[in-house]
């Protein structure tokens, strides 16, 4: 591999999968009930009340720790279906999946992660189904064995299952901050915004004591900018290699724009041919119309943006309203509920100019409580947004790790 740990530096051995691996087919003698019933897919423990086989005890297969089984229907991460190995514990698993055994001594977070790259499995998945004749994803036992592999050495495979082993941790650790940051965002907008029918929200900042008022929607607005349905082709004209950033449906996430989904490029000639006369602005709220109807965010910075598909912006009536605010405004859980029984559509739900003409809200008549709300929402979001990349960042680098550790 291009990258081993210190110690490490006689080459990996070419072995069939048949010297590492047995098909077994060890039926359930009742030492495993409902209680022990393995969701293969994502290899967990089944709640027992969920289990439906009334046949637990002579139509499934044991499946003991370090087993492997082979889940053959096609998904978004595997083209010829893939292997998932059990380090939950013993259980029992539907007779519809074929189990692997070791037969020599492993260690099965090394084998974990060795059977789940798809640049290792996919090729040799692709054989035994071809030469099987199957083009249902179906695995014949005696294919799949004569396949060949590259292993370790087994403290090289410690060594690397280990590693990978800790840095899934740290990435669990990271998701359930972000998703701990998440819920408490969640649950403060729902308590500092006034409940339906109320005028007060249950959590205020210090000093602001006086009833929320009720608006249309568009009382607050000065001006919606929506190029609905226009494209660089409708102008007579390209996207480009390089220039300044579109911004869609796709980019405009809840509470922060990502600049890595679906990215497009204007020209100076597209830029001032879509855009003239308005131009967007630091602070200024996006509203995606539809997939995904409903998230919100803020223009990032002074750079000039191209304003794309299915997103519109608002210029505020700054005496009634604070672009801060708007942003928590309309992701606060009331305005959300309505829009959604405002929108129109089947399974992507979309929400109109005259939907919105209809939307009515309720909010601080005193700038300053309004920029208070704003200013701690900001703050929760670069605290998100902060969490988020640093999540990224270790899948990407776990991504990167996975290529260069095996062969």
């Amino acid at each position: 591999p291009k990258l081993r740990f210190p110690g490490f530096t006689g080459a990996w051995e070419q072995r069939k999968l048949g010297e590492e691996f047995k098909r077994v087919n060890e039926r359930n003698n009742g030492e495993f009930g409902k209680d022990r019933w393995i969701s293969v897919a994502k290899m967990y423990f089944q709640d027992p009340d969920k289990v439906t086989s009334n046949n637990i005890d002579t139509r499934t297969y044991v499946m003991r720790f370090g087993d492997i089984a082979f889940e053959g229907h096609p998904n978004n991460e595997f083209k010829f279906g893939r292997f998932v190995a059990n380090d939950i514990g013993d259980g029992v698993v539907s007779e519809l999946f074929p189990i692997y055994r070791h037969i020599r001594d492993y260690d099965n977070n090394y084998w974990k992660y060795a059977i789940h790259l798809e640049r290792i499995m996919g090729p040799i998945f692709a054989k035994s189904i071809t030469s099987s004749g199957n083009s249902s994803n179906k695995l014949a036992p005696k294919d799949l064995l004569r396949q060949s592999i590259f292993l370790p050495h087994l403290d090289e495979q410690k060594e690397i299952g280990n590693f990978l082993k800790k840095m899934d941790s740290l990435i669990t650790l990271h998701q359930r901050k972000l998703e701990h940051l998440q819920e408490q965002k969640k649950g403060l907008l729902q308590k500092m915004f006034p409940k339906n029918g109320e005028t007060v929200p249950e959590v205020r900042f210090p000093g602001f004591t006086d009833a929320w008022e009720q608006r249309k929607f568009f009382d607050n607005i000065e001006k919606v900018i929506d190029f609905r349905g226009r494209t660089p082709k409708k102008l007579g004209m390209e996207w480009s290699a390089e220039g300044y950033t579109a911004l869609s449906a796709l980019n405009v996430k809840d509470g922060y724009i990502d600049f890595t989904a679906d990215v497009h490029y204007a020209n100076q000639d597209l830029y001032d041919k879509w855009m003239a006369g308005n131009e967007l602005y630091k602070g200024q709220v996006l509203f995606t119309t539809e997939a995904p109807m409903g998230n919100v965010a803020q223009v990032p910075d002074n750079r000039k943006y191209v304003l794309s598909q299915r997103t519109i912006a608002f210029n505020v009536d700054k005496t009634k309203v604070t672009n801060d605010f708007l942003a928590v405004l309309l992701r606060s859980q009331n305005v959300q509920h309505t829009l959604k029984s405002l929108a129109s559509g089947g399974t992507a739900q979309g929400v109109s100019q005259k939907s919105l003409s209809q939307l009515k809200v309720i909010l601080p008549i005193n700038p300053k409580e309004q920029q208070e709300i704003g200013n701690f929402f900001n703050h929760f979001d670069s605290l998100i947004a902060l969490h988020q990349r640093k999540l990224d960042h270790l899948e990407l680098m776990k991504k990167g790790l996975l290529q260069q550790m095996f062969v």
